[in-house]
């Protein structure tokens, strides 16, 4: 029995290990000439899909290396997108989203505090739920987690619902935008104040057009820097002192690259050159988080979030998301 285990371990690693290499090998076409239409098809939910349809057949094969990979890789394609946005023009058309930010952060948490009561769910767990739909999904969680003192089985519940819902925003949400005759504009305020975590947001917002992707990480990163007054206030509700505050320093890291390519790059025609250089090869390394994200998720986890959380994430993620659109539309 142990040798047969053994034996499907290595199959999953060898079928975990050709998928990113094909995944990678296509990407990279893009840039061979006459073979950028075979690149076509691998886009952020394409990548995703193929990372859940492994985790859910075959298992996890490289779980430790699968979780720190996706978290850097996604921090550096997101600061890599930096040096395909202008300043001015990021912070104009996110400008009426992020008003809205600080109304959202607010009433999502207090929200999600009477549906979880009333749903009965775990006090810590209820806590963690809201404030992944509230500002950056499984960021936001791993910050307030420690200084909410939650428990392992706590965090992994957490973190399992909003990654459920993060991988059906990604593929839903764009349908929607289409069906509904949603400006880039509006779709790009839309996901990222009502998809969870940053992959799934750019992820959308690429899917869906250039200045969605714009408006949408904007948008959001502004949206993730809450993390810092949560972490605190949640330090003073529980009454947790000294417990470190993890500060996402790559959202800071972003902005210095949209500053670096507004005012020093873009001056230049080689200077906008390396800029869209430096952005291609991002957005195919957020491609490939997304398969990293999606080859997270396994049946145990599935198995772990129960039906609570669950529905609490979900009747949580309805709200904001109806009351975002009927913003968008009626505002």
């Amino acid at each position: 029995m142990h040798t047969i285990t053994k034996l499907l371990q290595e199959k999953n690693k060898t079928i975990y290990c050709t998928l990113i290499t094909a995944l990678s090998v296509c990407l990279m076409l893009d840039y061979v000439p006459g073979c950028s239409v075979l690149s076509s098809w691998v886009t952020p939910p394409v990548a995703l899909f193929l990372g859940l349809a492994f985790a859910l057949l075959c298992g996890q094969a490289y779980p430790k290396f699968n979780k720190k990979v996706s978290k850097y890789l996604l921090q550096y394609s997101v600061v890599g997108l930096g040096f395909g946005m202008n300043l001015h023009a990021a912070l104009e058309s996110g400008r009426e989203g992020m008003q809205f930010s600080i109304l959202s952060v607010v009433g999502t948490m207090l929200i999600g505090w009477f549906i979880g009561r009333w749903l009965k769910v775990g006090r810590n767990t209820s806590y963690l739920v809201s404030s992944g739909t509230a500002i950056c999904g499984g960021s936001a969680i791993a910050a307030v987690g420690p200084v909410l003192k939650a428990k392992d089985g706590e965090m992994s519940v957490a973190l399992g619902t909003i990654f459920i819902l993060n991988a059906i925003a990604l593929f839903i949400f764009p349908w929607i935008g289409h069906a509904l005759g949603m400006s880039q504009q509006d779709f790009g305020t839309w996901a990222a104040i009502a998809i969870h975590d940053t992959s799934s947001v750019v992820g959308a917002g690429q899917a869906y057009g250039e200045e969605a992707l714009q408006v949408a990480t904007t948008i959001k990163l502004t949206r993730a820097l809450w993390i810092i007054p949560l972490a605190l206030v949640t330090s003073v509700i529980f009454k947790s002192k000294g417990q470190r505050i993890s500060i996402p320093w790559f959202i800071f890291f972003f902005v210095l690259a949209m500053v670096i390519n507004t005012y020093l790059l873009g001056t230049s025609e080689t200077g906008m050159q390396i800029g869209t250089a430096i952005n291609s090869v991002a957005r195919k390394t957020l491609t490939i988080t997304l398969f990293f994200i999606g080859a997270s998720l396994s049946l145990d986890v599935l198995k772990e979030v129960g039906v609570k959380p669950l529905v609490q994430g979900v009747l949580l993620w309805l709200v904001i998301s109806c009351s975002t659109l009927i913003y968008i539309y009626c505002g």
